[in-house]
This record gives C-alpha cells, sequence and structure tokens, in this order.
C-alpha cells in the first residue's frame, strides 16, 4: 500500500512538473522578419496599395511578369528580339532603382560537357550584361556567374526541358 501511494505521488509529480514546461503561445507575435510586401493602409494623402515593396527582388519579379528569363537555341549565346524586349524591360527596371545591383546567371541544357556548358553558361550571362549595358545599366553593377548543367529549372531529357534550361537569369541582389 505504501509502495503504490509513492508511485502515485511519484507519477503526479512528474507529470505536473511536466505541464509546467509545456510552451505557452506568446501574447503577442513578432513581425515578419523578411517581409517584402506592404499592405494597403488609409493615410491623411490617400490610400496606399499594396504589392511588393519598391525596388525589391519581388517587385523586380512582378514588375517583369517573367521577363526576368531569356531564352536561347541550342549551343547560342546571341540575343533575338523577343529576348531584347525582356532585357529593355530589365535594363527600365534597373535605371529606375540606380542603386540596385543585379546577378546575370547562365544555364544550359544537360547535354555537352561540364567544362563546356560552364563556357557557354558564360557566353550566355555575358550577352545579356552586355545588352543592359548598351540599354544604359552602369556595368559596374552587374555581376555575371555561370552555372552551366548544374541548375536545371526542367528535368528530362526531352527538347522541352532542354529548352527551359537554356537560359540567362537575371536576379536583383540588393
Amino acid at each position: 500500500m505504501l509502495q503504490t501511494s509513492r508511485t502515485i505521488i511519484l507519477l503526479f509529480t512528474a507529470s505536473a512538473a511536466l505541464a509546467a514546461c509545456t510552451p505557452k503561445a506568446p501574447k503577442q507575435l513578432p513581425p515578419d522578419p523578411g517581409s517584402n510586401v506592404t499592405t494597403a493602409t488609409n493615410t491623411n494623402q490617400g490610400t496606399v496599395q499594396s504589392g511588393p515593396a519598391p525596388g525589391t527582388q519581388a517587385d523586380f519579379v512582378t514588375t517583369l511578369m517573367g521577363q526576368d528569363t531569356i531564352y536561347f537555341d541550342t549551343d547560342r549565346h546571341n540575343i533575338d528580339s523577343s529576348d531584347a524586349a525582356a532585357l529593355a524591360a530589365q535594363a527600365q527596371w534597373l535605371i529606375k532603382y540606380p542603386g540596385k545591383r543585379a546577378s546575370i546567371e547562365g544555364h544550359c541544357d544537360e547535354r555537352g560537357t561540364r567544362d563546356y556548358n560552364l563556357a557557354l553558361g558564360d557566353k550566355r550571362a555575358n550577352a545579356a550584361k552586355n545588352y543592359l549595358v548598351s540599354m544604359g545599366v552602369d556595368a559596374g553593377r552587374l555581376t555575371v556567374i555561370s552555372y552551366g548543367k548544374e541548375r536545371p529549372i526542367a528535368v528530362g531529357s526531352n527538347e522541352d526541358a532542354w529548352a527551359k534550361n537554356r537560359r540567362a537569369v537575371t536576379v536583383s541582389v540588393d
């Protein structure tokens, strides 16, 4: 009987101790640390529109609506008319925000050697950079990097996947 009483008291004490250690929800949550989205608010001057904060990567992607990426033919790094239109839109955004820098990533499909694809990706990224510079963007604000075939966006060994992977992507970095 004494043993049973001790066991019950021990179990009760242990469960009370565990209940005391249970984390409690905070009374107020901290602000979102990485939010690039503003919300609509009423001010004395009117309503502020919601959407990405101006000059952010989210604003860059939203403004360009898919024109942050240009595509290339097999083994090519030339800029065609549709690429020129996308790069012109990128240049306008970059000129609008002169304090922002951008990185241009060159990509290839899975065919070819690693070294060949790294060199081709570099040519693609530099072709995009040179076009942006010709549109008035300061070359010092642009960096290039080639990922070759290391970062495919489409997985597959067919023409559709290869066409999506032969690209240069402009990313606003700061």
